[in-house]
């Protein structure tokens, strides 16, 4: 039997059922989000908590379940974390299929579509530990011209969390984006578009384009992306 061509997202561990809430709309993981079939692979000990701060422990176990998603079909390999960037070289020097583990990877791309006044804002599920250095940036005056924000602390940080982790509510998951980008649009109003870094965020796309006018990227972006370049 042949398998279907397919887009891997490398999971985390929740603790939850699988399936169990359904996904919510504009989900990575929602079937009706892509015009293209996802597989998943969850990774052993991959929990938020861990992840986040960039546990190197994880590393050869993001390289195994890479290598299953490949055995599945996979024709490229993506995550469901953006802080899974620091398993970026590792896991793509694993397999021979290409691998973008975060929607991080696109920062230099965007700047790059940018007026050289302007600025980019990159929400993030924890901007303690979303330094630059993850951006893929060595020049100082490219890194000035991006601006981190937050929401630990929030509804959504608290939930995801937790072992296993909560549902969140899209209504919760909006509020807590708007206010972090209401901030720095305040600090910062040369803010000319936004990248969503979390996986979780892309169920708050279009309200979050509704709300401020400015272009949005997210992992959706970045998965549609890839997976039309291998397929």
């Amino acid at each position: 039997m042949i398998n279907q061509p397919s887009l891997g997202i490398l999971a985390l561990e929740t603790g939850r059922a699988p399936g169990a809430p359904f996904p919510l709309p504009n989900s990575v993981f929602n079937p009706a989000t892509f015009d293209f079939p996802v597989i998943t692979e969850t990774v052993p000990g991959a929990w938020v908590d861990k992840v986040v701060p960039g546990d190197s422990s994880l590393e050869s176990s993001y390289i195994a379940a890479a290598g299953r998603l490949v055995e599945r079909g996979a024709v490229a390999i993506t995550s469901d974390c953006g802080f899974t960037i620091r398993y970026q070289a590792a896991v793509a020097s694993s397999v021979k299929v290409p691998v973008a583990m975060s929607s991080l990877l696109l920062v230099p791309l965007l700047l790059r579509q940018l007026p050289a006044t302007a600025k980019l804002a990159v929400l993030t599920f924890d901007s303690r530990h979303c330094s630059k250095d993850l951006l893929g940036l060595s020049e100082s005056v490219e890194r000035a011209k991006v601006i981190i924000g937050g929401i630990e602390g929030g509804t959504t940080w608290q939930n995801e969390m937790k072992r296993p982790s909560l549902p969140t509510k899209v209504a919760e998951i909006e509020s807590d984006i708007a206010a972090c980008i209401s901030q720095l649009r305040a600090e910062h109003p040369e803010i000319v578009a936004v990248l969503f870094e979390c996986t979780m965020f892309p169920v708050a796309t279009p309200a979050i384009r509704r709300m401020t006018g400015l272009p949005i990227y997210d992992t959706a972006t970045l998965y549609r992306m890839t997976f039309a370049a291998a397929a």
